[in-house]
């Protein structure tokens, strides 16, 4: 595909979701976040767009999109309803570990159903006892013959109720040193042994399933291995960059959604004969929130640009991730502010906005990590 085959493409495709999103999504987005009710057609849509396999080659059924058209997809979504990107976000990382670690079997097998929508996932990563702490993880796989036998606990998963596949992390060796080397990736297909447990009831992000994920004797075949006993710590690292370009992609589109209400809004709410909007105190938060919302967008359409290419960007993804989602939650909370008390009530989605901010913080390795895995490179580079 050329350039200006890819430009022409990621034009189209965004005026489609954009559509979309304002024609269908954003009418049902305050009941089912009011109520958590899973957008089962809105999400069908989606698949039927292709979102769920942006980033698959053409040769496996999916678009073939660069991260760059993948982040300003995730954007545009946000900026109406971001609990929408949670389905084919997590499915993304499942999509991106196979085509770029599996076999050609495996390529073959699971890429086109996945990039389809017909089959969709997640990455079973988190545990009870610890989501950052990756290393420490309970959840076990013993080797039985040409199988596996899995037990364990995940949590906090996203498509865990609705999603059919995922990346699962599990233990095949407990004696490693350092532990994270006796982690291993396989492609988990819900099965006997293999069941969602209860889902988590949030404070924002509604309407998009989380859950817990219960494996009891769940047998799995040695060939859903994804590039051999060992690699697992390793595919969940380069999964999460792609995780962590998406989660500040959402909060960019968050910030972006609230900050365009909050301008509307000054420019026609009047206060003492005047509009807010021409208030210097209103003038400074505009400025502000836009300038803001610039320099995370610039952050994360570099890291993308630099996934794209190949490189590793653990540290441009953890700045892009931490800076668009702290920003976020001060963008939507001025939002909020220049509405005043109507920003409080559910009549307008600024208050959802600012209860979707926090998940962006805390989402894809919480900021504090964030801020060790940046500190960790630059200590490198500037090494005395």
């Amino acid at each position: 595909m050329t350039t200006n085959q890819m430009l022409e493409i990621r034009t189209q495709l965004l005026s489609a979701v954009r559509d979309f999103m304002i024609r269908e999504a954003g009418s049902q987005a305050a009941e089912h976040d009011e109520n958590d009710t899973y957008p089962s057609d809105l999400v069908d849509q989606m698949a039927e767009m292709g979102l769920f396999g942006m980033t698959v080659p053409e040769e496996y059924g999916g678009l073939g999109l660069d991260v760059v058209t993948f982040a300003m997809v995730f954007e545009e979504i946000s900026k109406t309803w971001m609990s929408l990107t949670g389905p084919i976000g997590s499915h993304s990382m499942l999509t991106f570990a196979i085509n770029k670690h599996g076999t050609e079997e495996q390529k073959n097998r699971w890429l086109p159903d996945l990039a389809a929508g017909k089959k969709r996932g997640g990455l079973a990563l988190t545990e009870p006892g610890g989501g950052t702490d990756v290393a420490a993880m309970k959840t076990r796989a013993v080797k039985d013959g040409e199988e596996y036998v899995i037990n364990g606990n995940k949590q906090f998963i996203t498509n865990g109720r609705n999603g059919d596949v995922f990346l699962l992390l599990a233990k095949t060796d407990m004696d490693t040193d350092p532990p994270h080397r006796g982690i291993t990736s396989f492609i988990a297909e819900k099965g006997p042994g293999f069941t969602a447990g209860k889902d988590f009831n949030k404070l924002g992000y509604r309407g998009v399933d989380t859950s817990e994920l219960v494996f009891q004797d769940y047998r799995i075949s040695e060939h859903e291995v994804l590039q051999g006993e060992g690699n697992g710590f390793y595919h969940a690292m380069d999964s999460l960059e792609t995780g962590r370009i998406n989660v500040a992609s959402r909060a960019v589109g968050v910030a972006q959604g609230a900050f365009e209400s909050a301008i509307k809004y000054a420019q026609q709410r009047e206060t003492f004969g005047r509009p807010i909007a021409s208030r210097q105190t209103i003038q400074n938060m505009l400025a502000d929130m836009a300038t803001k919302i610039h320099a995370a967008r610039l952050m994360t359409r570099d890291a993308a640009e630099k996934k794209q290419r190949g490189e590793r960007v653990d540290e441009e993804a953890g700045m892009a991730k931490l800076y668009a989602s702290e920003i976020c939650a001060e963008v939507t909370m001025d939002a909020m502010r220049i509405h005043g008390g109507v920003g409080y009530i559910k009549d307008l989605p600024i208050e959802r906005y600012y209860r979707d901010a926090p998940l962006m913080i805390i989402g894809e390795g919480t900021n504090e990590i964030q801020r060790i895995v940046i500190a960790k490179n630059l200590l490198k580079r500037y090494e005395i």
